[in-house]
């Protein structure tokens, strides 16, 4: 993570209301979307109605336990059409930054259009969620994340992993006496976990103009066997890495209390040959290193690249470098903190070590030109398109593989999220639909109904009664977002809710709830 605070000085601006349906069936819209200016032209006021009060947060009659901050999301209509087939789900951790954001942060699953599909909200602040996404472990596709304190520009805390019920399967820890960094939490297809941590270590700080004797954050990466808790590799940067190849100003840090963070691990991937991928933000480095022995295998970027690189391909406060199945190398190039360049940006990049050249293939700018302090990550998809979050900038967008901005995805300022995926998820909550009433301006009585993760609700039966022994079906209506509102018959005095999937099956049953007697 790491970085000051967020720069705004080229930040988008989008106006709309997108909201959990209430009413049967859901009608959503979006209004007065526009790019910003250059900072020397005054910017319009916006079009349509100005946001209700509240309108940066979800709330929902039957879930008042619920108020995730509120999506809003825009898109080339014409560019999105010719990709409707591709993942359902936008998952994202939404966070304040210096500040507390609107609603409560968590784990939250929307459909690619912001409505919302499961959250779970953070129960305090040693409980913070990052890098929220679906991963596979023992063959079942699972929701992982990585949940604890945070504290400046690392973290302290354990990996989580959930089933397709939402229900705990492990929790994952570092071994050794560190504790598990916000960073990165990867499932490998050995069913490991690879995980890295920040402990404060000696180190020599005098080719940087410190003290002989300081303090530096080691960049430690383990992994770590799921079921049993064993650490089967474990590499430190101290041991391959001098500290002269930092790119970072050693400030007032690098005495035991504030220790220089010379290094600052954020992400580590497995390569095809089974090595690992390491990014670097503060040498602006990408390491390919052994898996058995921990010997640095090459460099990307920095002061000591094996790879020649065009100035203008050159990157700096890098996250999330993934290999590709193609053999390319993708990462997010922040630019920032402080800036090395105007914005912020994706980039694909083709390697060759044989001959040391790195030559950039694709690369995605927001039109706005977004620079991003930190944070921030870029998922490729198998059809060409990739999914940038923006980090410190409160976006998510998704291009085409011609970089062509298909949608965007804006939190309410300050939320933000570390990282963005988008994914087919299918839930099945081990809990049971949720029912409540609320009045109805026409006299009648109001049914809000949900089911917090639910994927595969298509329909809602209504059933109604004088007992809760004794209901029979009244009203089958579609579904209308996470909450869906049916207006049912007041003589009635109980009432329950049934989900139906796409072929009428039933799914769950709500407890009933009465009306007014």
């Amino acid at each position: 993570m790491g970085g000051d605070q967020p720069s705004r000085r080229r930040f988008l601006r989008a106006t709309g209301l997108v909201g959990a349906a209430i009413t049967v069936p859901a009608v959503s819209g979006l209004v007065g979307y526009h790019w910003p200016r250059s900072e020397a032209e005054p910017e319009p006021e916006p079009q349509g109605p100005p946001p209700q009060q509240g309108s940066d947060i979800e709330r929902f009659v039957s879930r008042p336990d619920l108020s995730p901050p509120r999506l809003r999301v825009t898109r080339d209509r014409e560019a999105a059409a010719a990709f409707d087939a591709g993942p359902r789900h936008l998952l994202v951790a939404p966070k304040g930054y210096q500040e507390a954001g609107p609603g409560q942060q968590g784990c939250l699953i929307t459909t690619v259009s912001g409505e919302p599909v499961w959250f779970l909200p953070s129960t305090g602040p040693d409980r913070v969620p990052m890098d929220f996404r679906t991963q596979t472990y023992r063959g079942e596709p699972v929701l992982t994340w990585w949940q604890g304190t945070v504290l400046e520009g690392y973290g302290t805390g354990a990996g989580m992993i959930y089933d397709s019920s939402y229900r705990k399967v492990a929790e994952v820890r570092a071994g050794n006496g560190v504790e598990a960094d916000l960073h990165e939490f990867l499932i490998t297809d050995r069913d490991t976990a690879l995980l890295v941590a920040y402990p404060p270590a000696r180190a020599d700080l005098t080719p940087v103009g410190g003290p002989r004797r300081g303090w530096v954050f080691d960049g430690v990466i383990q992994e770590v066997d799921i079921e049993s808790g064993d650490v089967l590799f474990e590499w430190s940067s101290l041991d391959h890495v001098p500290v002269e190849e930092t790119r970072k100003e050693l400030g007032e840090t690098g005495g035991e209390e504030h220790p220089f963070d010379y290094f600052h691990i954020n992400s580590v991937a497995v390569d095809a040959d089974g090595d690992l991928v390491v990014s670097a933000r503060n040498t602006w480095a990408v390491y390919k290193l052994s898996r058995d022995s921990g010997e640095v295998r090459w460099r990307l970027g920095g002061v000591r690249s094996d790879f020649a690189l065009r100035r203008e391909d050159v990157f700096y406060w890098q996250h999330d470098a993934r290999p590709q199945p193609d053999g390319a190398l993708s990462l997010f190039d922040n630019a920032s903190s402080p800036p090395r360049a105007d914005e912020s940006r994706g980039m694909v990049l083709r390697l060759d070590p044989e001959a040391g050249k790195a030559t950039v293939e694709r690369q995605f700018r927001h039109p706005a030109g977004l620079l991003a302090d930190n944070q921030g990550n870029m998922q490729l998809l198998p059809d060409g398109r990739a999914l940038i979050g923006w980090g410190a900038q409160p976006f998510v967008s998704e291009f085409g593989p011609e970089g062509e901005l298909i949608r965007d995805t804006r939190f309410p300022a300050p939320d933000q999220t570390y990282r963005a995926y988008t994914a087919d998820w299918v839930g099945r909550p081990a809990d049971r639909p949720v029912a409540a009433i609320g009045p109805n301006n026409a006299g009648g009585v109001t049914l809000y109904v949900s089911w917090n993760g639910a994927t595969e609700v298509r329909r809602w039966q209504i059933l109604a009664g004088k007992s809760p022994s004794a209901l029979e079906p009244t009203a089958t209506v579609p579904r209308g977002g996470f909450e869906t509102a049916v207006v049912v018959k007041a003589e009635s005095t109980y009432f329950a809710a049934v989900a139906l999937d796409a072929d009428g099956r039933t799914l769950g049953r709500s407890d009933p709830v009465t009306g007014p007697r």
